[in-house]
C-alpha cells in the first residue's frame, strides 16, 4: 500500500505537477472531514481517507509540517453535518474541511464554510446545486449531476424508448438526479415522465407504485435512491411481475456495492453513470481494486472509493503548493492560501474518469472538477458482483447550466 500510495505521488512529481515550498519550523496543518459513516463501505471509506493522511504523514508530511485529520460521523443528516463543520470552524480551527458524502448534507456545509471563509473539497456529493451557490470556497471532486442527467437521458432514449417511470427518493442527490434526468428526456426527446413516485429516504414498500407502473406498460423505470432504498426497489419491481424487457436506470447510487449485494439477480441490466468502475482495465485501476481488497475487504472498489482517494491525492498536491505558515495569527492566510492552491490544480489524473481541473472563479464551471461521467451496467449481482463500462463520455463544461 505503502508503495502504491507514493509511486501516485512520484509520478505528480516526475511530471512537474508538485512545487514544494521548504519550512523553516515543522508545524500542524488541521482537516476536518465529516462523512456518512452508518455502513460498512462508509466506514472503510471514512478508514481509506485517514489512513492514506496517515501514509502522507509518515513519508515525511507536506513540506514537513503535519496534517492532523479529525473525522467524523454525519450520518447523512444536515444538522449532524453542520454541527460538526461548525465544530472543526469554531472549536478545531481546521484549515480545510472535507465533506460531505451525502448532498443533503453538503449543501447546508457550502453556507457555512462560505461564510467562515474556509476551503472545503467534496468526495461525493453530486447535487448540482452545491457548486451553483457562488461560493468561493467549495471545490467538488466527484462528477456533477448535470453531467450524469445528460449521457443518462442520451442512452435511455436512444437505446430503450422515452416512456420513463420514476421513483425519486427525497435525500438531496436522488431528487436532483431524478429532476434533472426528467429535463434532460424533455429537451432531448421532447418527453414526459410516465410515471413519478416522490418517496422517502427510507422507504420499504414500493409495491404499488410498481403495479401502477407495470400498468402503464414503460420502456423504463429509474430508481433514484440511496443503496439501500434502491435494493429494495428493485427487488419489488420483479415481484410485482414487471419483466426485464422494462429497464432499470440507476442514479450514481447504484454504483455503490449494496446495491449488487442486496439486490441479487435484480441488478442485472441496470445501468447508471457513475465516475469510476472496478471494471476499468488501466493498470493504475487495477492497482487500486487489489488494494482496496487486500486493505479493506472490499471486492470491488465503487466510485465513492476512488473519489475518496483522488481527494486525499489532490489535497495532497494542493497543500504541497500552498505557501504556509501555521501560526496562530496566520489561519485566516492560511485557509485562503489552500483554496487558492486547490484551485490551482489543472488536469489532475487519477482514479477518475476523465482529468480534474479546478480554477478561481466561483462558478459550476470551476468548481465541477470531473466532466467525464462513465456509463456503466451490472453484468452479474450478488457478493462477487460484476460490471461492464459501456461508455466514457465527456462533457461540455457549461451543461445543464442553460
Amino acid at each position: 500500500m505503502k508503495m502504491f500510495s507514493r509511486g501516485l505521488v512520484s509520478t505528480a512529481l516526475i511530471a512537474g505537477v508538485l512545487v514544494v515550498h521548504t519550512s523553516a519550523v515543522a508545524g500542524t496543518i488541521r482537516i476536518g472531514a465529516t462523512m456518512r459513516m452508518i455502513s460498512e463501505n462508509g466506514q472503510k471509506y471514512g478508514q481509506m481517507v485517514a489512513d492514506e493522511f496517515d501514509l502522507i504523514n509518515k513519508n515525511g508530511g507536506i513540506n514537513g509540517n503535519t496534517i492532523e485529520l479529525s473525522l467524523l460521523n454525519d450520518e447523512c443528516k444536515s444538522d449532524k453535518g453542520v454541527a460538526n463543520a461548525n465544530k472543526f470552524i469554531h472549536e478545531q480551527k481546521v484549515h480545510l474541511i472535507i465533506g460531505s458524502t451525502c448532498s443533503s448534507v453538503s449543501l447546508p456545509i457550502v453556507d457555512v464554510t462560505a461564510q467562515a471563509r474556509v476551503p472545503q473539497i467534496i468526495p461525493h456529493s453530486t447535487n448540482a446545486k452545491i457548486t451553483q451557490k457562488g461560493s468561493a470556497w467549495v471545490f467538488r471532486v466527484p462528477v456533477s449531476g448535470r453531467y450524469y442527467a445528460g449521457v443518462n437521458a442520451k442512452y435511455t432514449g436512444e437505446n430503450i424508448g422515452t416512456k420513463i417511470a420514476y421513483i425519486c427518493a427525497a435525500d438531496a442527490a436522488s431528487q436532483n438526479d431524478c429532476d434533472a434526468m426528467q429535463d434532460q428526456m424533455r429537451r432531448q426527446f421532447n418527453a414526459e415522465p410516465a410515471y413519478v413516485a416522490q418517496v422517502q429516504e427510507k422507504e420499504v414498500d414500493f409495491r404499488t407504485h410498481m403495479l401502477k407502473i407495470k400498468s402503464a406498460n414503460v420502456d423504463g423505470i429509474m430508481i433514484a435512491a440511496l443503496a439501500e432504498t434502491m435494493s429494495r426497489a428493485l427487488l419489488q419491481s420483479y415481484e410485482a411481475g414487471i419483466g426485464k424487457s422494462v429497464r432499470r436506470i440507476g442514479s450514481s447510487s447504484a454504483s455503490n456495492a449494496p446495491v449488487p449485494k442486496i439486490a441479487g439477480d435484480a441488478v442485472l441490466g441496470v445501468f447508471y453513470t457513475a465516475a469510476y468502475a472496478a471494471a476499468d482495465k488501466r493498470p493504475i485501476a487495477q492497482l487500486f481494486n487489489q488494494m482496496v481488497r487486500d486493505k479493506y475487504g472490499i471486492h470491488a472498489p465503487d466510485h465513492d472509493f476512488s473519489q475518496a482517494y483522488d481527494l486525499v491525492r489532490i489535497v495532497e498536491i494542493a497543500l504541497h503548493r500552498a505557501n504556509l505558515n501555521l501560526s496562530d495569527g496566520s489561519l485566516a492566510a492560511d485557509r485562503t492560501a489552500i483554496r487558492d492552491a486547490i484551485a490551482s490544480v489543472d488536469g489532475y489524473r487519477g482514479l477518475a474518469s476523465g482529468p480534474i481541473s479546478f480554477c478561481a472563479a466561483p462558478t459550476p464551471q470551476c468548481r465541477d472538477g470531473n466532466k467525464t461521467p462513465v456509463l456503466i451496467h451490472y453484468t452479474k449481482g450478488g457478493e462477487e458482483f460484476e460490471t461492464e463500462v459501456l461508455a466514457r463520455v465527456p462533457m461540455p463544461i457549461n451543461f445543464g447550466l442553460e
